[in-house]
C-alpha cells in the first residue's frame, strides 16, 4: 500500500508541532534571547527530514546613518533595514509558500546589514512556527511536567505539659480572684510543683 505523500502545509505542520518551545541561551546588554545557532539546531534536520527548503531573497536594504552620543562619547552607526521574501519550497512536491519580512540591524559601519540578516531569519522562524521563548526549561517538546514531589506530612505531636515560667504563674495567681475560669483552663496546659497547685487551688475555692 502506497504511503500517502504529505503537502507542504502538513510538512510545515509537522515542524511546528515538535517544536514547541526553546529556553534562550544567550544573554547581551541584560536582555536574553535565542541564538541563530540553537534554533537551527532544532529546525534544520526537522527540515531535512520533511525535504523542504528555506528560500532567502533580500527586497530591499535603506542603510541610514545614526550618530548619537554615548557615556565614553560621540558614536556613528549604520543602521540596515532590509525587507526579505521567505519561500518555503517542498523538493518533493514542488509547492511553495512564500512570506515577506523585514528587520533592522545596527552594528559598527559594515556589520548593521548582516546583523539584520541573521535577525530576520531568526525572528521569522520563531514567528512562523509560534516557538515560544519566554519560559526555562522547554527545549524538549517531548518533556513531561515536572511532578512535584508530595510534603511530608507531619506526624502529630502529642501535647507535652510544660511548666509555668514564673511571670506566667505570678499572672494565674492574680487572675485567680477575677478570672477563675480562664485560670482553670491555663491549669490544664501546664505542670505545676505541689506547691504551686497548693496555691492555685486555695484561691479557686
Amino acid at each position: 500500500m502506497a504511503t500517502e505523500k504529505k503537502n507542504i502545509y502538513q510538512k510545515l505542520l509537522a515542524i511546528q508541532k515538535q517544536v514547541k518551545g526553546l529556553s534562550k541561551d544567550k544573554q547581551s546588554h541584560n536582555y536574553g534571547y535565542v541564538t541563530g545557532n540553537k534554533l537551527l539546531s532544532f529546525i534544520k534536520p526537522l527540515m531535512d527530514e520533511n525535504g523542504l527548503l528555506l528560500k532567502q531573497e533580500v527586497l530591499s536594504i535603506d542603510n541610514d546613518r545614526m550618530d548619537y552620543k554615548t557615556k565614553y562619547g560621540e558614536k556613528s552607526e549604520i543602521l540596515s533595514k532590509v525587507m526579505m521574501r521567505f519561500t518555503w519550497v517542498d523538493c518533493e512536491t514542488g509547492e511553495t509558500d512564500v512570506n515577506l519580512f523585514g528587520a533592522n540591524g545596527q552594528n559598527d559601519w559594515e556589520k548593521g546589514l548582516g546583523s539584520a540578516l541573521t535577525y530576520s531569519e531568526r525572528y521569522f522562524l520563531l514567528k512562523y512556527f509560534h516557538i515560544a521563548t519566554d519560559e526555562d526549561d522547554i527545549d524538549n517538546p517531548t518533556r513531561k511536567p515536572e511532578e512535584k514531589e508530595p510534603k511530608p506530612q507531619r506526624t502529630p505531636q502529642p501535647n507535652v505539659k510544660t511548666a509555668p515560667t514564673q511571670v506566667q504563674f505570678d499572672g494565674m495567681i492574680k487572675a485567680a480572684g477575677t478570672k477563675p475560669d480562664v485560670v482553670k483552663a491555663a491549669m490544664v496546659k501546664y505542670v505545676f510543683t505541689e506547691s504551686q497547685e497548693q496555691q492555685l487551688n486555695a484561691l479557686l475555692k
